[in-house]
């Protein structure tokens, strides 16, 4: 498994923590990050709102298609559902 290289936040209600505990607890979330962050996990949580034909699209090839469209048209917005 190679995961990207990112700059974390990481917040822990431990006062001290040792090093060698941070860098694991560094490894363990860009381990999980990496199986979730993918396209198919994005399409699921948002949703194009499309004003221009008053339509929501949910289905994942649609929001794709959106997605990577090289130009959004205007009032075509992309939500999550949360």
């Amino acid at each position: 498994m190679n995961p990207l290289n990112r700059d974390l936040l990481v917040l822990t209600k431990k006062i001290t923590m040792s090093p060698i505990e941070l860098e694991h607890e560094v490894e363990l979330l860009n381990g999980l990050l990496f199986h979730v962050e993918n396209l198919a996990t994005f399409c699921i949580a948002n949703e194009i709102m499309d004003l221009n034909r008053y339509r929501v699209i949910q289905k994942k090839h649609l929001v794709l298609q959106v997605i990577r469209a090289k130009r959004l048209k205007p009032f075509v917005f992309v939500c999550n559902k949360n």
